[in-house]
């Protein structure tokens, strides 16, 4: 039995190590105005053996998987002392979500979690979930992530109705967290919400997504900003104001949320969001851009038209197919940005840009005229535009 247990320990642990060390590479899919990457950053299959086998041969004779792992998916991402970290959503074959970091010396391969997962503080005994982190440098000195958490709605008797709210944690070292309130508005549930990398007005200012109830956005009207007095007794004490709405026909006409900490440019504030639309199969979640003033995060001032990414090639199939979708960017001093997104639920993927290239993109891409004979019209301009060139 020994013999068996060490053949498939063996087989394991080489493949674990053949995945880890493996370099990635710029694939082939090209539009200036990012790099994708062939192989993903993360998947289920760069968990540590050790999370998921017992390595005792007395207990587990046949090296059989205990705790396994169905995804790696939505990481937050930070940039600290030289190395990248990806806060990732881990999801269990249990289907509940945790938290773990992984970290690269380049950001785009060989990226091998910790030894242990994150463990939260337990301050909120009716959580069943948690997920999606969003980690912001704040200018007052501390790295905040603020989460999904989810809870049981006690209110339904719909076995699978739950209630979505903003749980905010904070770290000096990504090892040591301390909980804090879950943030507190006017909407009945908040999701993918973020906080702003710096004050505005002395406040701490948040991108939220109020909704009426868990899936459904109702009478939420996009991505909203609002502001907070005191992140230790978190409450939006002003009005939840649209910057980036839903739209009848769009990307965004089922519901919008912010993504990635905005990036601080010359020129504004961009924001790397995810948008969804409905389609025959089901709901589409791709990427989309906006941007806002600097002096005034509330005012949207650029907003190109269409999607920035969607999930392409092998990136459509998955635990929930046809999504992309992020919560993390890195920017290093040089102007190189890195984009982590997770496709169709399932693994982890970057795209690698730089500031430069984002502000052409987002200032100079036409917006969506929002009609057929409009958009029409706005290629033909740019073909006329282009006709001088091809006939040389």
């Amino acid at each position: 039995m020994s013999s068996i247990f060490e053949e498939n320990k063996t087989k394991v642990v080489e493949k674990y190590e053949q995945l880890i060390t493996r370099k990635n590479k710029v694939s082939d899919c090209y539009n200036g105005i990012y790099d994708r990457y062939e192989y993903p950053v993360l998947t289920a299959d760069h968990i540590p053996y050790y999370w998921k086998y017992d390595l005792d041969p007395q207990t587990n004779p046949y090296f059989m998987e205990r705790l396994g792992i169905n995804a790696v998916l939505n990481s937050g991402a930070i940039y600290l002392n030289g190395k990248y970290y990806l806060v990732a959503r881990v999801e269990g074959n249990d289907r509940k979500s945790f938290f773990a970091v992984a970290e690269s010396d380049n950001g785009i391969d060989n990226f091998r979690f910790w030894d242990y997962p994150v463990v939260l503080p337990d301050t909120q005994p009716e959580e069943t979930n948690v997920y999606d982190m969003r980690l912001t440098q704040h200018e007052d000195g501390w790295i905040y992530g603020v989460f999904c958490s989810e809870s049981k709605d006690t209110s339904s008797n719909d076995l699978s109705a739950a209630t979505a709210q903003a749980g905010i944690v904070r770290t000096k070292d990504l090892k040591t967290w301390e909980r804090l309130p879950n943030l507190k508005s006017k909407s009945p549930q908040q999701r993918n919400v973020v906080l702003h990398p710096e004050f505005v007005d002395g406040k701490y200012a948040f991108y939220t997504r109020p909704q009426d109830d868990f899936i459904q956005t109702g009478s939420g009207g996009g991505v909203c900003f609002g502001l907070c007095e005191d992140i230790t007794n978190p409450v939006i004490c002003t009005e939840e104001v649209v910057i980036s709405p839903r739209q009848y026909h769009t990307i965004t006409e089922v519901k919008n949320g912010a993504g990635a900490v905005p990036i601080k440019t010359p020129k504004g504030w961009i924001h790397i969001a995810h948008g969804v639309r409905n389609t025959a199969a089901g709901l589409r979640y791709v990427i989309y851009v906006f941007a806002t003033d600097l002096n005034d995060p509330s005012k949207l001032i650029a907003s190109p038209s269409g999607l920035f990414i969607a999930p392409h090639g092998s990136e459509r199939v998955g635990d929930v197919s046809n999504v992309v979708f992020t919560n993390g960017a890195i920017v290093r001093e040089n102007g190189d940005v890195y984009i982590y997104y997770a496709s169709s639920d399932t693994r982890v993927h970057v795209a690698t840009t730089t500031v430069d290239k984002l502000m052409d993109y987002t200032f100079n891409t036409p917006s969506d005229p929002l009609r057929s004979v409009d958009c029409v019209k706005q290629r033909c301009i740019l073909i006329e535009k282009n006709m001088k060139f091809l006939n040389k």
